[in-house]
């Protein structure tokens, strides 16, 4: 029970924060800040391209049993995520041919 209401205060304090500035700024009919809107269409490009950087730097190009399936698993995502538009999609589907690769490989 406990864990549960640790989650459920989570939850609600982590909600609360990502509807808070909507609600402050965009109250009364009034149409949210340029720059607030401007954040809201680059930041997800952004933050996916730290993921990636993130997710590829400890890999070694000499080691080709580690560097073949990272470098397929970012391709994959990447190419589902150009031509589909899903994130759901790549995300799943790059995680599946990393981790077939690493068993296929090691």
């Amino acid at each position: 029970m406990k864990a549960f209401l640790t989650i459920l205060v989570i939850a609600l304090v982590t909600a609360g924060l990502r509807l808070l500035p909507v609600y402050l700024l965009g109250r009364n009919g009034r149409a949210l800040p340029q720059s607030l809107l401007l954040l809201s269409r680059q930041l997800p490009g952004a933050i996916i391209g730290f993921l990636v950087v993130y997710s590829l730097k400890d890999i070694h190009i000499g080691v080709p049993a580690r560097a073949l399936p990272a470098a397929l698993g970012a391709l994959t995502a990447a190419l589902l995520q150009h031509y589909r538009k899903n994130t759901l999609l790549s995300v799943f589907c790059a995680t599946a041919v990393y981790m077939v690769l690493l068993r296929l490989l090691a």
